[in-house]
């Protein structure tokens, strides 16, 4: 698992490397009968599969590593297996709870407490040991669950869609989640993201899969382990191109980096949202960047086979779409280049795709600007609220500016409901800039009324190229007493669902929309865009450039507090104003082109 910088640490980078997963995830293709209605208990019968009894993996001789998705899955019958994950605070400790669902009664069973330290998943859920064609052990370790992780069904009377969510979430600032899978369904239990590549030489090897005895007692469980043989082969490149054939699978790529489960309710940050601006970085320099290190050739995106949803088919007729990537830190970029990730697919903003995994329609918006007189009617209204800062580092100013020092962190303004934010930007002929309002709705989902908030405004520049609604939130450095030092550039943005930072929350939407950049926040020739934010997600930018993270040159050493603020004019019609600032805590030091950052916990949150 992908480890969190400790308290204290400090922590300095010194050239941003945007480096953006896209999950890779085979559908189980197996079939098993229909259990007979009368006898099915309200308790889910869970149970472990193997896909198929033998496995090909690859390991590239530039990028050494081996990624263990064997192809084992946890099925649910009798009932979906369910769990709710909350914490009050970040002052109190993550808790899990198993939902169980009988017609139309639910109880609830308490997980034991402490065992679900976060939202990425039941750890230590599955024990991988692997022995070498002599019969010796090589490998043993265990990994992480997500129950939400790439799935599919396993019987055709099964539902034809899960209710569950697209992945776990890794926002360390994360409130509530929901895992589950769905009845007739099965998950991969595969750590994906979190597990790190182990080295295996090329040859053959037999891997034995289990749930530990902890699961097992807790969820009755079979102990019935899986055996999967296992072929390691070893490619290059450079064979590859020669040949002028396409791999038959997703090759890794060393510039994207490995960050959660089955892509997390969404991408990598917009890093600079990966910020927008880092999606355009990771869509130009990921190939590039790392074999240029190596003094090779930059990579062409690698074909991918049809099943692995890795390529803009998105696994088209073999199963549910594979979800976009979690928010990743721009403190963990740098690490994240060091280790391998199994997708072919390529990051960036593009039609249909900003994320290599995902591809998800924007919303509509009306053909035309909103008539009659503007009210802001009495129904459910949004609720924006801010995150804590986090992926907090010391960058410098590149060959952009020179000399100078900046404090660079992703920040996050997610929406509590209970209503959606539905913002349209519209388009007078020849205008540079769209008149934007937010609409309303009652409980059946009828518009009922309209206000009109501010602009949007077309950015041209590479990594960027869409429409952003101005004046959404506010980025300010704040002294020891907590008055404004320094101010963040960037305050317009495209709006979109990149983070579940709360699934329990009234409403939530668990399959939002409008979470690909390219198709939700317009194009130059749009005459009209349509912004959303839906219940329980987030949006998440990092502010890694120079004019996006603050100029700390010519502050001097101390304290300071990193303000998110949602909202910063009160332009938007919200039910509560009083939680849209978050404040997080950081310590300057060092000298000038050398400086440091020391990022203390947030209560019980040590994450950078």
């Amino acid at each position: 698992m992908m480890t969190r910088p400790q308290q204290g640490r400090t922590h300095r980078l010194t050239r941003p490397s945007i480096a953006i997963a896209a999950a890779v995830a085979v559908t189980a293709g197996v079939v098993a009968a229909a259990p007979d209605a009368k006898t099915a208990e309200p308790t889910p019968k869970l149970s472990l599969i193997a896909a198929s009894t033998s496995v090909t993996l690859d390991s590239w001789k530039d990028d050494p590593g081996v990624y263990l998705d064997l192809g084992t899955y946890l099925t649910s019958e009798n009932g979906a297996f369910e769990l709710k994950v909350t914490r009050k605070s970040y002052k109190d400790p993550v808790v899990a709870t198993q939902v169980l669902r009988n017609g139309k009664k639910t109880t609830t069973k308490a997980l034991p407490a402490g065992l679900v330290k976060d939202f990425s998943g039941l750890p230590g859920f599955a024990q991988v040991s692997v022995t070498d064609a002599a019969g010796k052990t090589v490998l043993k370790q265990t990994e992480a669950f997500c129950p939400n992780n790439a799935s599919g069904r396993i019987r055709p009377d099964a539902p034809a869609q899960s209710k569950y969510p697209q992945s776990c979430p890794v926002n360390p600032f994360t409130l509530g989640s929901v895992w589950g899978v769905e009845n007739g369904w099965a998950s991969n239990t595969y750590a994906g993201y979190y597990a790190k590549p182990v080295q295996l030489a090329a040859g053959t090897y037999t891997a034995k899969i289990s749930v530990t005895k902890k699961y097992r007692d807790l969820f009755g469980i079979a102990n019935k382990p899986q055996t999967v043989k296992v072929t390691v082969r070893e490619r290059s490149w450079e064979e590859e191109e020669g040949s002028g054939s396409a791999p038959r699978s997703a090759a890794p790529q060393s510039a994207k980096s490995a960050a959660g489960t089955q892509g997390h309710a969404g991408h990598a940050g917009h890093a600079g949202h990966g910020g927008h601006e880092g999606h355009q970085q990771a869509a130009d320099a990921p190939a590039a960047s790392a074999h240029a290190a190596h003094g090779a050739p930059a990579r062409p995106e690698a074909p991918a086979g049809r099943t692995t949803g890795a390529t803009p088919t998105f696994n088209v007729g073999h199963g549910p779409y594979p979800p976009a990537p979690p928010a990743l830190p721009w403190a963990l970029k740098k690490e994240s280049l060091q280790r391998q990730a199994f997708s072919a697919a390529k990051v960036g903003d593009r039609p249909g795709q900003t994320d290599g995994s995902r591809q998800a329609p924007g919303a509509k918006a009306n053909a035309k600007r909103p008539t009659g007189k503007a009210t802001v009617p009495d129904v459910p209204k949004p609720d924006l609220r801010s995150l804590p800062a986090y992926g907090i580092t010391v960058s410098d100013g590149y060959e952009d500016v020179p000399g100078k020092d900046y404090l660079a962190f992703s920040a996050n303004v997610w929406n509590a409901g209970p209503a959606k934010l539905v913002v349209d930007g519209f388009r007078s002929p020849g205008k540079e800039l769209m008149d934007a309002y937010q609409y309303f709705y009652d409980a059946k989902g009828k518009q009922v009324g309209y206000t009109p908030t501010g602009t949007m405004e077309w950015d041209p520049r590479p990594g960027h190229e869409h429409w952003h609604f101005t004046d959404f939130a506010s980025y300010r450095l704040l002294k020891a007493d907590k008055k404004e030092s320094v101010r963040s550039g960037k305050e317009a943005f495209c709006l979109a669902n990149t983070d579940a930072v709360d699934y329990t929350v009234k409403n939530a939407n668990w399959h939002p929309g409008n979470t690909d950049l390219s198709t939700a926040c317009g194009q130059e020739n749009s005459i009209s865009v349509r912004e959303v934010l839906d219940v329980g997600s987030g949006d998440t930018y990092t502010q890694d450039l120079p004019g996006q993270s603050f100029d700390i040159t010519g502050l001097p050493n101390g304290t300071y507090y990193i303000q998110v603020l949602a909202n910063p004019e009160n332009r938007l019609k919200e039910t509560n104003h009083k939680n849209n600032s978050a404040l997080r805590k950081v310590v300057l030091g060092g000298k000038k082109g050398a400086r440091t950052v020391t990022v203390p916990a947030h209560e019980l949150v040590n994450a950078n």
